[in-house]
């Protein structure tokens, strides 16, 4: 049984079907034309320069082969793949949290990296709303000053952020264990850009949260590359990648390829399935 946006799209015996034809059913099968890659804006400039990046998995295996990929200020790129075909590991290179094992690569600085996971990686659910705060942001935390901490300011200031992101939550002392799955998320996305990052790294950045709370993060990413930011994220949903982002490309087998101007749908999908270790 595959299910797209919530619907049953496809329900029969696994014999009876085939890889593209569960992708197919998975990314829709549609042959209205899906927007290539626009032209880069010619006053933003490059601020993620990756070239032949090499990147390995905890495993050892190869994770990324020889990406290469350029984003400028403004954009919204979306690295749209199946899961398990590198993208988690090229975007963690980037933001610095894995070597490179070869390539060359260039980022604008800060970065900020935001993961899908927050109950795990994003958060700390039984500290407060400003202890995970502070903790995210470290040094760069204006009220972190060598060894102190001034806790009233940090307090102050996360009551600041939450006012200004609509984080629903009882205060900046509340544990984020309190929080819904959309108001987390909000949080992670609220402290990442308090950063002032000049790269965004996210993935799946909506994945899970309602209609609402999706709209109102999609909106944030896309606030942030109108101030000058590189929005770069790692996606699963091609309808949502379609939806959102201005540029998309495709990563398979631990390899980057370009959309071509006015593809399809299906042949979206039929890069994603490329050299796919599943297919």
């Amino acid at each position: 049984t595959v299910l797209r946006g919530g619907r049953t799209v496809l329900s029969g015996p696994i014999r009876l079907e085939t890889a593209r034809s569960l992708a197919a059913a998975m990314l829709g099968s549609g042959e209205v034309p899906a927007p290539g890659p626009e032209p880069l804006p010619a006053s933003g400039p490059i601020q993620v320069r990756a070239e032949r990046l090499v990147v390995y998995a905890g495993s050892g295996a190869t994770a990324v082969r020889e990406a290469t990929l350029e984003a400028r200020a403004g954009e919204v790129v979306a690295i749209v793949a199946v899961e398990g075909n590198g993208q988690r590991e090229l975007l963690r290179a980037l933001a610095g949290l894995l070597p490179v094992a070869s390539g060359r690569l260039e980022l604008a600085q800060p970065v900020a990296f935001v993961s899908e996971d927050r109950t795990t990686e994003g958060l700390i659910p039984e500290l407060s709303v400003t202890e995970n705060v502070t903790l995210g942001l470290g040094r760069a935390a204006p009220w972190v000053q060598g060894v102190r901490l001034d806790w009233p300011e940090a307090r102050r200031r996360t009551a600041e952020l939450i006012a200004a992101y609509g984080v629903r939550a009882a205060g900046p002392a509340a544990p984020v264990r309190t929080l819904s799955g959309g108001n987390q998320q909000r949080l992670v996305i609220a402290r990442a850009l308090a950063a002032h990052p000049q790269v965004l790294l996210a993935e799946n950045p909506a994945r899970g949260l309602d209609v609402r709370a999706a709209g109102a993060v999609w909106r944030r990413l896309r606030e942030a590359a109108a101030l000058g930011a590189t929005v770069i994220v790692a996606i699963g949903d091609l309808d949502e990648a379609l939806a959102e982002t201005d540029r998309l490309l495709v990563m398979a087998a631990g390899e980057v390829h370009a959309v071509p101007p006015g593809a399809s749908r299906a042949e979206i999908g039929a890069l994603m399935l490329r050299g796919n270790r599943t297919a």
